[in-house]
């Protein structure tokens, strides 16, 4: 009789599991076809992004190309981008804001100059000597 019992026992507590490890396995697929489906989705949204701030870029330098056009164009776009580094640095003062982007433009030249045609292709040291010297305090 203890012999039937016990096999009886192990039988349920075997089909309870089968059914606790069906549940699971149920759970970790979903799990993994949402995490799937938002990866998915991040990469066309960042895809989307870049796409826009490429062709925003090109519409820049297309404005820029415009000799009076482009000098209002040059300052506007200056403005806008002081005005939002200024939101993320309130304190922070037009000359602040002009060495922190001296030194960005000073970190990416290089990269800059290689992609211009050699024909028009201004040197580094002019470029960098245009850049506003900012001493950084010791």
């Amino acid at each position: 009789m203890v012999l039937v019992w016990l096999c009886a026992a192990l039988a349920v507590s075997t089909l309870a599991l089968g059914i606790q490890a069906l549940t699971l396995s149920a759970q970790v697929a979903t799990a993994t076809a949402s995490a799937s489906a938002a990866a998915l989705r991040h990469r066309k949204e960042l895809a989307k992004a870049v796409s826009k701030a490429r062709a925003k870029a090109r519409l820049r330098r297309m404005l820029v190309a415009v000799p009076v056009l482009g000098t209002g164009a040059a300052v506007a776009f200056e403005a806008q981008d002081f005005h939002d580094w200024q939101t993320d640095n309130p304190e922070g003062s037009f000359a602040d804001y002009s060495c922190d982007v001296a030194e960005l433009s000073a970190e990416v030249v290089d990269e800059v100059l290689q992609d211009l045609p050699e024909a028009v292709r201004p040197s580094r040291d002019l470029l960098l000597g245009r850049l506003p010297d900012c001493q950084t305090p010791a």
